[in-house]
């Protein structure tokens, strides 16, 4: 018995651990993860919603609405009604909206949920549809800024009727609108430098990156990349960087690979995971161990834990920032102007598994 209980205590351990991660979490994905069933976490979640260190939501649990312990966030008053338009509703993005939600639900408002594409076209549709159907008081908002039209794009939403708030985006620069963009996003720079640390630790001297083609997070990774292989301190350590459009791009993949070979590198930093499992999948075929001649970090641990073996991967906290965004409109609504325009840098984790660890 007592075994048992220490088992289950680890396993709440981990529980909360991911929640503080991600925000918000499923009992199927928990499950998985840790190889017990469904019934055992939801089990968990209730002996810790008991404790009020969860919420419990459909299908999993959110952190409870006191969890922000430096500026608790305010219950709604009346029934606030916040759009959200989102440029995907399958990769990535969910784990984003359903932060979102458990935030809504915990404060009492509620989200009206619009999938885009990444075309700005796609993205102002969108948001005029929500913005002239009068039902909203806020929005959040994810558009391409990618593009030469991005200073356009952002001087059109400053121009809204309602406040807005960016998620995991963020302008190029400072513009004098009428009413200041705010935004939340993960702060993919950091995350950056905690997989370049984490590879210098495990004595990798020569490190690539591997970029998915027109991805905003990889417009942010390459943009880190070059500031960090200009450090002095980092001589001849960040040596490639490739672009990769697509996960089944045989010749692309296996030119990397022996590029890497070539050029003596040792790991990779590859954005976003089915470009990691490819990577590794061609590795499989070539005759290249993990990690003994190429460890492998993905970035986005969406199913980077679904590989064989499973690849080390950087989390960007996307239920906290979908959680932050909507915990930011309630009180941008109950304020109103009192209160600065806030741009919040959430800090990504690093998972580490089997691909970058020489157990």
């Amino acid at each position: 018995m007592a075994t048992r209980r220490l088992f289950g205590a680890q396993r709440q351990e981990r529980l909360l651990a991911e929640l503080r991660g991600q925000g918000a979490v499923r009992v199927r994905d928990l499950a998985r993860e840790f190889g017990v069933s469904e019934l055992t976490i939801r089990r968990d979640i209730a002996a810790l919603a008991e404790r009020g260190l969860v919420a419990k939501v459909h299908g999993g649990a959110t952190l409870p609405p006191h969890s922000n312990a430096l500026n608790p966030p305010r219950r709604a008053p009346g029934r606030f009604i916040i759009g959200m338009v989102v440029p995907s509703l399958d990769f990535y993005w969910p784990p984003v909206v359903a932060g979102a939600r458990a935030a809504a639900a915990a404060l009492g408002v509620s989200i009206q949920l619009r999938g885009s594409s990444y075309h700005p076209d796609e993205d102002r549709r969108q948001i005029s549809r929500l913005v002239e159907a009068q039902q909203v008081q806020g929005l959040l908002l994810a558009p391409n800024l990618d593009g030469d039209d991005a200073d356009e794009i952002l001087e059109w939403i400053g121009r809204l009727p309602v406040p807005t708030i960016l998620v995991e985006r963020q302008p190029r620069r400072w513009t004098p609108a009428v009413r200041q963009i705010e935004w939340v996003r993960s702060d993919h720079r950091l995350g950056l430098d905690i997989a370049v640390y984490h590879l210098r630790q495990q004595r990798h001297r020569r490190i690539g990156l591997v970029l998915t083609q027109g991805s905003p997070t990889s417009t942010h990774l390459r943009q880190a990349w070059q500031h960090a292989a200009a450090d002095p301190a980092t001589p001849d350590t960040l040596v490639l960087q490739e672009t990769i459009t697509a996960p089944g791009q045989r010749d692309v993949i296996v030119r990397l690979l022996r590029e890497c070979r070539l050029s003596k590198i040792t790991a990779l930093i590859v954005h976003s995971d089915p470009h990691a499992i490819a990577v590794a999948q061609f590795c499989a075929e070539l005759g290249i161990a993990i990690p003994g001649e190429l460890a492998i970090v993905s970035y986005d641990d969406e199913i980077a834990h679904l590989a064989d073996p499973a690849i080390t991967a950087v989390r960007p906290p996307k239920g906290h920032v979908g959680r932050l965004a909507v915990e930011l409109m309630v009180s941008r609504l109950l304020d109103g102007e009192r209160r600065p325009p806030h741009r919040v840098l959430l800090a990504p984790e690093l998972v580490v598994r089997a691909s970058s660890v020489r157990w």
